[in-house]
């Protein structure tokens, strides 16, 4: 059966946006006339996804302020972080209100075009333990690329190569199994504690069926993100 459970991440601090964007989270911030994470969840919901856990921190109130408790037909659950936990410790947190074994993960503050149960589909496939959407770009040096070999992503490159490729467009599926992984002592980066040594072991299936990918971290993307998304 397919796993219909998402996790968002939206506790994070949006340091580098915040000369344009200060009095909300980062995934509230206004983006075609409503806030970005919005946009995010009217595409999980149209994919399928019918629960989804937030996981807040910073100015956590205001995101149930308007996000609520239902979206369209998807029920929405929170886990909040009393002190920073790290993306990872977030998303080991938020793993507790799971009802089912396994959960798409996302982040707030970007975008992307993709099935989350395809994404699922090839995980399983390749027997995996986890899987990781990837965006094609055409200059990886902000964000670090990707080495493949077939299905699976071997390593998370650093932030020195240039040119076209393939990164990390931060959407995830994880099995019970890669749950259950989770170190349960935060704070920690998914990143680096969880992402890269399971690629290092072959664990990870990289999926690049995917399209539309942005992020509005920094302030040149988030003013590119208003032309981009429209009510």
């Amino acid at each position: 059966m397919r796993c219909d459970e998402a996790i968002i991440l939206v506790g994070g601090l949006g340091t580098r946006l915040r000369p344009l964007v200060s009095d909300v989270p980062k995934p509230l911030a206004p983006v075609g006339g409503r806030p970005f994470l919005a946009w995010v969840l009217d595409a999980i919901e149209a994919s399928g996804i019918r629960r989804v856990i937030l996981a807040t921190g910073h100015l956590s109130e205001k995101v149930e302020e308007a996000i609520g408790r239902r979206w369209l037909r998807m029920t929405v659950d929170y886990s909040v972080e009393t002190s920073p936990l790290g993306t990872g410790g977030a998303m080991m947190q938020a793993s507790s209100l799971l009802h089912q074994g396994s959960a798409h993960v996302l982040n707030g503050d970007t975008f992307l075009q993709y099935d989350p149960f395809a994404l699922e589909r090839a995980t399983r496939d390749a027997g995996c333990l986890l899987g990781i959407a990837l965006a094609r770009v055409d200059d990886t040096s902000r964000y670090g690329g990707i080495a493949r070999e077939g299905a699976r992503v071997t390593a998370l490159q650093e932030k020195t190569g240039s040119g076209p490729g393939f990164i990390n467009a931060g959407a995830y599926f994880l099995t019970p199994e890669a749950i259950a992984a989770l170190p349960r002592e935060a704070p920690y980066s998914f990143e680096t504690a969880v992402l890269t040594p399971m690629a290092s072991r072959g664990a990870v299936c990289g999926f690049g069926a995917t399209d539309g990918f942005i992020d509005i971290g920094v302030p040149e993307d988030f003013r590119r993100a208003q032309s981009l998304f429209r009510p």
